[in-house]
């Protein structure tokens, strides 16, 4: 591997339950009440849809996607879900800091640096704009066994809901979460925070019409019918592992404006861009006061 390139599951298209539109000039991330499936290509429209998309959307009630039928494709749910918080550059579209609540990585002009991680609400270096962002990869088309689809999210619900799931589910199954049938599924709650308006997040729960049980004896039969076939699932969880350590982040360059715009709207673009013209006008006070002292020491 080409040390410090992080190796991630191929992904075939994106998951999404919200779009980018163009108000005013500028393009803002805007939610929905539904998923999407993309491709990998990028239209002067948006994200173009991918074939599955019609496949599922025209088999759900009311033309509305919101359950997808998929199984992961690791037995260890952490290296389905890779969740962190993490600080993006807006202006230079890429990740400076990424923790986990206790130590952290990040990039500094010396190189990488090892930090302690206070969390979002308390960082200082974040400035407001560090986040929970979570990568989910799901495989929904058997067509290809090791491309998934990649739903990305900032929000504390899918994160928290999807690390639970996958962690239970792999619990109650004795190791058997990659044979699992399983099923996207989109859920609505209203908080005080979201003023009584119903907010959308992800949930991950056995296929519709399967009891858990049945769940089970059918991954059972999956992991015997793949045992004897050949199939590692063990050494291709020890793969994906050494290829997600490999890199500090997991977006390449060409990725990276994308991922910021999805996640970042408008107004942490103009905090950003206060925050460095702060930073440029204290640097250049600071140099006219050293450009002074060293001028008057030199008159003395």
């Amino acid at each position: 591997m080409i040390k410090g390139l992080c190796i991630t599951p191929p992904v075939l298209g994106r998951i999404s339950i919200g779009k980018v539109v163009e108000k005013n000039g500028r393009r803002l991330p805007e939610k929905d009440d539904q998923f999407t499936i993309t491709s990998q290509v990028q239209t002067p429209d948006g994200w173009a849809t991918h074939p599955l998309d019609a496949v599922y959307r025209a088999a759900s009630p009311g033309n509305k996607l919101r359950a997808i039928p998929v199984t992961v494709m690791f037995s260890q749910p952490d290296l389905n879900l890779r969740a962190s918080y993490c600080f993006f550059d807006r202006h230079a579209g890429r990740p400076l800091c990424n923790g986990n609540g206790v130590t952290c990585k990040r990039l500094t002009h010396e190189g990488i640096a090892d930090l302690p991680c206070p969390g979002p609400d308390t960082c200082e270096f974040g400035l407001g704009q560090c986040k929970p962002y979570g990568r989910l990869n799901v495989q929904i088309d058997a067509a290809d066994e090791l491309g998934t689809f990649i739903f990305r999210t900032t929000g504390y619900n899918s994160i928290r809901t999807l690390t639970a799931r996958l962690h239970y589910y792999q619990a109650v199954s004795g190791g058997l979460l990659a044979s699992l049938p399983l099923e996207l599924r989109l859920r609505g709650k209203s908080t005080v925070q979201s003023h009584r308006t119903p907010i959308y997040y992800v949930d991950l729960t056995i296929r519709e019409g399967t009891t858990l049980d049945d769940a089970i004896r059918q991954a059972q039969e999956t992991q015997d019918r793949r045992e004897k076939g050949g199939f590692d699932q063990e050494a291709l969880d020890q793969a994906a592992k050494a290829g997600l350590e490999n890199g500090l982040f997991e977006e390449s360059a060409e990725e990276l404006p994308a991922v910021a715009e999805e996640f970042f709207t408008a107004n942490h673009a103009s905090d950003a861009q206060q925050t460095a013209s702060s930073d440029s006008l204290a640097k250049k006070v600071k140099a006219r006061e050293n450009t002074r002292t060293n001028l008057e020491r030199s008159l003395k």
